[in-house]
């Protein structure tokens, strides 16, 4: 693995905790809680970058979305429905 790689891969592990943590910290993102939606985790956890031509903040959400999907995976977070918000497992 090379240096970018590498810097990536902590890049990850750091914004995957980030987020963990701040539902952790969240009264709505507690288990059997309504959740949150995905944009307002977004943009709490510091991932918006603003406008800018064809890279929306719509279309930055994507990076968290891979993100909470990732928690899922490992048991930590679920989705209230099917397009609702997000909180702990």
């Amino acid at each position: 693995m090379n240096s970018f790689e590498d810097r990536g891969n902590k890049i990850r592990a750091l914004s995957k905790e980030l987020i963990l943590e701040f539902m952790l910290s969240n009264s709505m993102c507690q288990p059997n809680s309504e959740g949150m939606k995905l944009a307002t985790i977004f943009r709490a956890c510091g991932f918006d970058w603003g406008h800018y031509p064809k890279t929306t903040s719509s279309n930055q959400q994507y990076w968290v979305s891979a993100i909470v999907q990732e928690l899922a995976s490992e048991g930590k977070v679920e989705r209230v429905s099917e397009s609702g918000p997000w909180r702990l497992a």
